[in-house]
């Protein structure tokens, strides 16, 4: 009797070159990697997002293939390709003689159901396995906050840290606190010199021209010779090690900062080397505590700045990730101030005399990228206090970024930017006008709006904005510990101040396309 074969289906997301597939048994298994229209038609992608994907998924089968593994790899173009993971797996089960099939858990929801369907009908034995990313499973984060209406980032945070001995000395935080987030969030100021960003020139003219003779749709800017993001393990250590001498050191301190000087500051821009798996989490985490005791030129790296990358990577992304499958597939449906208006055009072209939001809609298209802050205090900031349809912010932010896949995305948009999940994320809606903009950035200095006005000609949007919609959802909001003062400080203004700034803010809302 013949044994037949194992076919095992690698996604865009899971190019983990030390996964156990690859040390044992793996040379008896058909790996298939597709590039699939399902995956680039569900929502309009950044040009530099779909072309990196599908580098990367290049260039890791390229690597198996020379570690002696069997690869099928399908190409968009592929005349065979049927566009979906179920449609060629079932037709490969067929064609190459398939015995079991198997692959690694999805990280988001719709594919995760799409493939468990697809087990349950394919003729075969079927199983899924652990991708063996994560520091924790699926379901420990639900399990972490069982029986709470809240689920605080912080606590969760100081429970991995305890677990995984990261930053502790002798049972307790190493420097005598768990967070320094107070001391992390100063403007730049011009004391430290920002390093020139780490780019590569990787050529995808190829696939470019596959994406636009295939006809999918696309958004954003592309030098097809050279494109910017890593596209293979190597390249990602490479974009670590370089953030590990030149970012780190004054990461803390600025990663809240905004400025016009540099779209990256002292940014990792590492997301989409973890997202896709490239990098593990914990060699990042390590690799950065490590640097952190001892950099180069014998003194220390400030506590401060390697505490708050940690907490980015150890405590933020796994605690949205969990957060996304304890409250999927309901979480996507969340709306809590009904918020209905259609995201403006300028968020497609960066054009708006808003010069915050020029700035960061236009780095977006440009980059693929943005930091944090841009993302919540500028283009969600605006998008939360105009009213804005949280299915379309949705839309954008999963399609304009380069690491937005939808387990980290949606509960960072509709969670931590939107409010749209009612408070599960945090604690109060971010919200801020134009002082928050301009205390954290020189944006404000080169806008035809005036930061300083409320109401008025060329009076900033973001002011008005911000009390409208505070009186506008007072009845949701007004017993919110943490927005107790802003109600109280509304109350006080006169009658007239109050009636011009909901005059302005309705003027500015009923013309957003003309901001």
């Amino acid at each position: 009797m013949v044994n037949k074969k194992t076919l095992r289906l690698i996604l865009g997301d899971q190019l983990d070159e030390n996964h156990e597939w690859f040390s044992r048994d793996g040379n008896d298994a058909v790996y298939v990697l597709m590039e699939v229209r399902s995956e680039t038609d569900y929502v309009v992608h950044h040009v530099q997002k779909v072309a990196a994907f599908f580098a990367s998924m290049r260039k890791f089968a390229e690597t198996l293939s020379n570690r002696g593994f069997r690869v099928v790899y399908i190409p968009l173009d592929d005349p065979g390709n049927r566009q979906s993971f179920a449609e060629n797996i079932a037709r490969l089960v067929e064609e190459e003689d398939i015995g079991r099939f198997e692959y690694l858990e999805p990280d988001e929801y719709r594919v995760d159901r799409e493939l468990s369907r697809l087990a349950e009908q394919l003729p075969v034995d079927s199983a899924c396995l652990s991708s063996g990313h994560f520091l924790t499973r699926r379901d420990d984060v639900g399990k972490f906050f069982a029986g709470k209406k809240r689920f605080l980032m912080e606590s969760f945070y100081r429970h991995m840290r305890k677990k995984h001995g990261i930053l502790m000395e002798d049972g307790k935080p190493a420097g005598g606190k768990w967070n320094y987030d107070v001391k992390n969030r100063n403007p730049y100021d011009g004391k430290a010199p920002i390093p020139e960003p780490m780019v590569f020139d990787n050529d995808v003219s190829d696939i470019v021209r596959m994406i636009e003779k295939s006809g999918v749709q696309t958004f954003g800017e592309i030098e097809p010779e050279k494109l910017p993001w890593p596209v293979s393990r190597e390249q990602s250590l490479a974009l670590l090690r370089y953030f590990l001498e030149n970012g780190l050191p004054h990461f803390g301190v600025y990663q809240d900062a905004m400025s016009e000087e540099s779209w990256s500051l002292f940014h990792s821009r590492l997301s989409f080397s973890l997202n896709t798996k490239m990098l593990h989490p914990m060699e990042v985490v390590r690799a950065a505590v490590e640097v952190s005791k001892q950099d180069g030129k014998g003194s220390k790296i400030g506590i401060e700045q390697v505490e708050g990358f940690v907490r980015q990577i150890l405590g933020w992304r796994e605690y949205v990730r969990g957060i996304y499958w304890a409250r999927m597939p309901e979480y996507k449906d969340t709306n809590f101030f009904n918020h209905e208006r259609k995201l403006p055009d300028f968020y497609w072209t960066g054009k708006t005399r808003m010069n915050c939001m020029a700035k960061a809609i236009g780095q977006s298209l440009k980059r693929a990228y943005a930091h944090h802050i841009q993302r919540l205090m500028v283009t969600g900031n605006f998008a939360l206090l105009a009213g804005i349809d949280p299915d379309q912010v949705d839309a954008w932010y999963l399609g304009v970024y380069i690491d937005a896949v939808e387990w980290v995305e949606l509960v960072n948009t509709r969670g931590m930017s939107q409010f749209a999940d009612g408070g599960i994320v945090a604690t109060k809606p971010y919200i801020g006008s134009a002082n928050y903009i301009d205390s954290m950035s020189d944006y404000c200095r080169n806008c035809f709006y005036k930061s300083k006005k409320r109401t008025g000609d060329r009076a900033c949007p973001f002011n008005s904005f911000y009390w409208e919609f505070l009186a506008r959802h007072r009845e949701l909001l007004q017993n919110n510990p943490r927005l107790g003062m802003m109600y109280r400080t509304w109350d006080r203004m006169k009658p007239e101040k109050r009636d011009g700034l909901l005059e302005q803010a309705r003027k500015y809302l009923g013309n957003l396309d003309d901001l």
